[in-house]
């Protein structure tokens, strides 16, 4: 019986899979109107196996088809404990730097630390229409990090995106309190949704019978870096403010952004607003120290309303009365404000304050990590370690 990744393999070098010789004189064929395109081919179904059509393009981009059919007798019928078991291999050859230590689901009512078992139901909203919300706090010594400024989010998110509570709030911090507690993570983060839930595949939530709410801790093994890093602007267009002031799963835009940034070898691309104004980069938010040794964000009304960025400029104040900076101002930022700056940063819970040394082809400041930027990175991971207990959730291991 053929396993799950022989599966995963190409067509070429699957031995599961019997692929036909071609008919060189047939090898180029004119697409036929009732084929649909899926994924990289089109793909139709004739006399038991699955018919796929890959798409060739000529120096003139003149669309040519070579075909072959795939046998698919040989694909299993699995009982469920054969699927779990299916599950659990291919969770467990998985190489990343993350580990998953626990999660939480409304739909069987409980925590379980069996990441194979870390699933969701493929009919639920979130799923196939993209109907949920989702937030994220850090998990810092023992501590939950912004936890209840988290929750607000969340909960003003699932309200714009009107998506039911599966539970009321104080519910919902307790049950995420109570899976940190499970998973025994120290450091980390927790990452939670509210979606419609399950129900049916179609595009109204009518059918889904009640709200979910999933959550999952997060260990990361990648070493945490504040190396100043090169960003781009994107050309991706940005969420129209409805929707970039939620966070919702709609993350498209965000992971083309990224990868635009990646394939220009930068680590993130810089989002502007409708009016040119610097808006934010593809998960963080963007900050600035000017000449005069004021720190400058942009507003949070057309962009997410980033917790940590909130936090540093609270954090900031206590810079302007030290001395260390003239002040803080929130207000929109021209490109060419932004990239006159001595310093740039990065802001938000994964990278916390990174500094940026280069935007495009402009070098900030000095090409150099700045001072500040370095200031304001140390006095968010003191407030994570020892900050007041209205930012730090005491977990009970």
């Amino acid at each position: 019986m053929a396993s799950l990744q022989s599966f995963s393999k190409p067509v070429s070098q699957n031995p599961h899979i019997t692929r036909k010789p071609v008919d060189p004189s047939l090898s180029l064929r004119l697409i036929p109107r009732n084929l649909a395109f899926l994924g990289h081919g089109l793909r139709y179904i004739h006399h038991g196996s699955a018919k796929e059509t890959k798409i060739i393009r000529s120096s003139n981009q003149t669309e040519a088809v070579t075909d072959y059919n795939i046998q698919v007798s040989d694909v299993p019928l699995l009982t469920s404990s054969e699927a779990m078991e299916r599950l659990k291999t291919n969770r467990e050859n998985r190489k990343g730097t993350q580990e998953f230590l626990a999660m939480y689901s409304s739909i069987f009512g409980g925590i379980t630390t069996d990441p194979a078992a870390m699933v969701i139901p493929i009919d639920d909203h979130m799923v196939h229409r993209g109907h949920g919300v989702f937030d994220t706090a850090a998990i810092r010594d023992g501590y939950l990090y912004e936890l209840d400024q988290h929750i607000d989010r969340i909960l003003r998110s699932a309200s714009m995106a009107k998506i039911g509570l599966a539970f009321d709030r104080e519910s919902i911090r307790r049950i995420l309190i109570q899976t940190v507690s499970a998973s025994k993570c120290k450091t980390g983060s927790l990452r939670y949704w509210l979606s419609a839930g399950p129900g049916d595949f179609q595009l109204s939530p009518s059918g889904c019978d009640q709200p979910a709410l999933y959550a999952v801790v997060v260990q990361d093994k990648s070493p945490f870096s504040s190396k100043g890093v090169k960003v781009v602007t994107s050309s991706i267009p940005i969420k129209p403010p409805q929707f970039a002031v939620m966070k919702s799963v709609n993350y498209l835009p965000n992971v083309l952004s990224k990868m635009e940034a990646e394939e220009k070898g930068a680590f993130a691309a810089i989002w502007l607003d409708g009016d040119g104004f610097i808006a934010e980069g593809p998960n963080m938010n963007v900050a600035f120290v000017t000449k005069d040794k004021e720190l400058l964000m942009p507003p949070f009304d057309k962009i997410l309303s980033g917790c940590t960025a909130k936090r540093v400029l609270a954090l900031a104040e206590g810079l302007v009365k030290e001395g260390k900076l003239q002040g803080v101002r929130v207000e929109n930022v021209t490109v060419e404000e932004g990239k006159k700056a001595v310093e740039m940063m990065l802001i938000g819970s994964g990278i916390l304050v990174r500094p940026i040394v280069q935007w495009d082809e402009q070098i900030i400041g000095d090409g150099k990590e700045g001072s500040l930027t370095q200031i304001l990175l140390n006095l968010i991971i003191k407030d994570m370690e020892s900050g007041p207990l209205t930012v730090r959730t005491p977990i009970p291991y």
